[in-house]
């Protein structure tokens, strides 16, 4: 997993509607982010070379259309920002993360709620495999 490129968060903008949308032509991401961003398209245009060229996308040429395809996996990206989020500002774990949460009052009743039930369904899970 860390031959994974590095994505900036506009990087990370393009990367979402095509993981979400792929394969898509530059027209099809252009009209998704002109949507949400207030990007030209050629800034989107530049966004999208600067990404085939950290080997995040591949794409191939449709007469004089360029249709785009990640070469990353959502889930896999995912993965690693998040581990990088922990070990940057929670010691890597997880439960330091929660704790600090719960020590500023920045979860809810309703998320400490949801925390549990995410929390019993694992470990029934795990039990069915014992």
């Amino acid at each position: 997993m860390s031959d994974l490129p590095k994505i900036s968060e506009a990087e990370y903008k393009v990367m979402k509607i095509i993981w979400l949308n792929a394969p898509i032509s530059t027209n099809g991401v252009i009209d998704k982010l002109i949507e949400i961003t207030t990007w030209s398209p050629k800034t989107i245009q530049t966004l999208l070379s600067r990404l085939v060229k950290k080997g995040a996308l591949t794409y191939e040429k449709n007469s004089r259309t360029f249709v785009y395809t990640p070469l990353v996996k959502e889930e896999d990206y995912l993965e690693r920002e998040s581990r990088s989020f922990l070990n940057r500002f929670y010691n890597g774990t997880l439960s330091s993360m929660v704790l600090s949460f719960l020590e500023k009052d920045k979860l809810t009743e309703d998320d400490i709620n949801e925390l549990k039930d995410i929390l019993d369904k694992k470990a029934k899970g795990n039990n069915k495999n014992v």
